[in-house]
């Protein structure tokens, strides 16, 4: 393979915005940016398009933070859903990798984050008020808080056990199987359906 600085600038330009997206080295880079240059000048325009549109048309859950195209997403939207259990995520990509181990068919809730001070957030920046708006409702019985199991997802985890906790209300965490400090956006599909299945009380 060349080297990139024998690329032309236009090339160079998005091998380096390839190398922004989360896993993508410079090789890698380097093979998509030739694997597109070799598309149909139709594919590459369409390609753009949804590109230049993605802000735009991928919007955010009014009831749970969730990826959609809607105001309400497809998850919310459907009556099989069970509408008792909510499993609070920290970020909506995590919500797919939960669907995928088919051991879930409750609602979700997404924070948004972590409390993490050395990054300055807190508590408020987090969507802790509209999950407690949900609760209030009556309707949901179990809360299973799926944050991260990294300091600072267990922290998380142990500050919305205590300020969420109330009578009729049964919040619990994954139990053992996904790995201390993972990213619950890598991890495979029956590890999860086994640490669903396990899941603990608070405490």
């Amino acid at each position: 393979m060349l080297d990139s600085a024998a690329y032309p600038q236009s090339l160079q330009r998005l091998i380096g915005w390839l190398c922004r997206l989360p896993g993508i080295g410079r090789r890698t880079a380097e093979r998509l940016a030739l694997a597109l240059l070799e598309w149909p000048a139709e594919d590459l325009a369409h390609f753009g398009e949804q590109v230049a549109r993605l802000r735009q048309d991928v919007k955010t859950c009014t009831i749970c933070g969730n990826f959609s195209d809607t105001d309400e997403c497809v998850i919310c939207r459907n009556p099989r859903r069970q509408t008792d259990m909510v499993c609070v995520v920290e970020t909506a990509a995590q919500i797919p990798v939960f669907e995928r181990s088919g051991g879930y068919h409750g609602l979700y809730h997404v924070l948004g984050g972590r409390i993490s001070p050395l990054h300055g957030k807190g508590p408020d920046d987090l969507a802790i008020p509209s999950l407690r708006q949900r609760l209030q409702a009556g309707t949901i019985r179990e809360l299973i808080l799926a944050t991260n199991s990294d300091v600072e997802g267990e922290a998380t985890a142990a500050f919305l056990a205590s300020e969420l906790a109330a009578p009729g209300l049964s919040i619990t965490r994954l139990a053992a199987g996904v790995p201390v400090g993972a990213d619950l956006s890598y991890a495979d599909a029956a590890t999860l359906a086994s640490a669903l299945g396990g899941r603990r009380a608070m405490r």
